[in-house]
């Protein structure tokens, strides 16, 4: 099963920490690929009308982001870019994941600041 699914948070999509299905805002199941596809394409092109930036990653993560929308984080004390996510994934895992047992949380994601608390 294929899933289409929408984040609201200070973490891109591409971050699979434990607790990243907290932040969904919206999800829609799909048999096949390329019905999921032909939505996530939908879903992707409304969102570049709307949001100022965007940054693609492993083809079906996408993060858009406008620059003054920020989420107050208690734990770091500070505002944090907050994201706008659509992910494609196959039950609820990267399209990609394959043999590769390491997720993106160990990798460097570019943002100006990250939430100590996934560090």
């Amino acid at each position: 099963m294929y899933q289409v699914i929408m984040t609201y948070s200070e973490n891109e999509p591409w971050w699979f920490f434990d607790e990243w299905q907290e932040d969904i805002t919206k999800e829609l199941s799909f048999d096949t690929f390329e019905a999921a596809c032909n939505y996530f394409k939908d879903i992707c092109h409304e969102y570049s009308d709307k949001f100022e930036s965007h940054r693609v990653k492993d083809d079906y993560l996408v993060a858009f982001w406008n620059e003054n929308d920020l989420i107050y984080c208690e734990d770091c004390d500070e505002e944090l870019q907050a994201y706008y996510g659509v992910m494609l994934v196959k039950n609820y895992k990267k399209l990609d994941d394959g043999d590769s047992e390491s997720d993106e949380a160990i990798n460097y994601s570019g943002k100006a600041k990250c939430c100590q608390r996934h560090s």
